[in-house]
This record gives C-alpha cells, structure tokens and sequence, in this order.
C-alpha cells in the first residue's frame, strides 16, 4: 500500500476570512467542510497530515511578494492562524505523531523546507493536496512535487483561488502538465 500524506496549504484567516488581508472569499469558504473532512480521515487513518503555512515577517522590504500582495500571514497574528474549523481539528490533533505544522516563505512548501527530507524518511510517495490558493501556492508545491518524483492526487472541492479563472487554468494543468490525479468527490 502507498503511503500518502494530505498537505493543508495557507488555509488561514488572512486567505480565507471576509476581513482577510489577501482573502478569496467566498470560494474558500466553501471548501473548508470539504477540508476539515479529509484532514479528519487523514488524521483518524493514520497518515501523515502537515499543515504548510505562510509565513511572513511584518516590514520585509526583502521578500519577493512585497511587491505583489499586501502584508499577509504575519507571523503572530490572527490571520495566520488556520481558518474556521480547522483551527480546532489542528488544537485537539497537533500532538499526535502523524500530525505536522511546517512554517513556508514562499509559494511552494517544497522551497526552504525539510518537507522533501520529511516525506522520504517516511517512504511516503503521494501527496494530497488541498488549500488556498490553487494556482497560487497549491501549483507551485504541486510542480516541485512532480519534478522530484511524487504521485501527486488535487482534490478540486479542496482547492479555491480568488482568481476563478487562474483557479480553472491550474486544474487543467495539473492533469496535462503534473500528471496528477483530481479528486472530484
């Protein structure tokens, strides 16, 4: 049996709340049932669940994303928290040996990580996507994934973007471009 790991990308205040700093709305609102499901399935199987959260230093002239996004997931503050439900299945599971928190700067959970050095001390070939945003940060994790040799599996009620078409674009492409699986259910 391949063992497999579910990611949780950026499903924070600041990407999913009205109030958000860089919030898509109503689009991640709607998948986080969705997310807190299979996180849960995840968790309750045993396998490994890591939760890959931006983080941001507030007054970074230096981070590339400055001159893209408003100030976003400041470390320490409320919109970097996770969103909703979330937040709660991550308090009464963050001790659990299968159950990880891993800090990202960048798009991809892959870059300035041990996340590559975590999953092949595990043997763990396939990885489960799912968060904000899918064409964003999803699609940078799941092309690092793809070049370094994981089975990689999207599930669509899982990913949103505040970018509806860029959202279509990154579906299509990771089938064409990654190869990798999109869960529709």
């Amino acid at each position: 049996m391949t063992k497999k790991v579910l990611l949780n990308v950026d499903y924070t205040n600041d990407f999913i709340a009205e109030d958000g700093a860089l919030t898509c709305g109503k689009p991640g609102q709607e998948i986080e049932e969705y997310i807190v499901s299979i996180t849960k399935q995840f968790i309750d199987n045993k396998d490994e669940v890591i939760f890959a959260i931006d983080g941001h230093l507030e007054n970074d002239t230096y981070h590339p994303e400055t001159k893209l996004y408003p100030p976003h997931n400041i470390v320490g503050t409320a919109g970097r928290e996770l969103y909703g439900e979330l937040r709660h299945v991550w308090e009464e599971n963050k001790e659990k040996p299968n159950v990880h928190w891993m800090d990202k700067t960048r798009y991809s959970a892959f870059v300035g990580t041990n996340l590559e050095l975590m999953l092949r001390e595990r043997d763990i070939r396939e990885i489960h996507i799912v968060g904000c945003c899918t064409d964003i940060c999803v699609l940078h994790t799941a092309v690092d994934a793809y070049g370094k040799g994981f089975e990689i599996v999207i599930h669509e009620k899982g990913v949103a973007s505040f970018n509806q078409k860029g959202h279509e674009w990154a579906l299509d492409h990771f089938v064409n471009c990654l190869n990798a699986k999109v869960v529709k259910n």
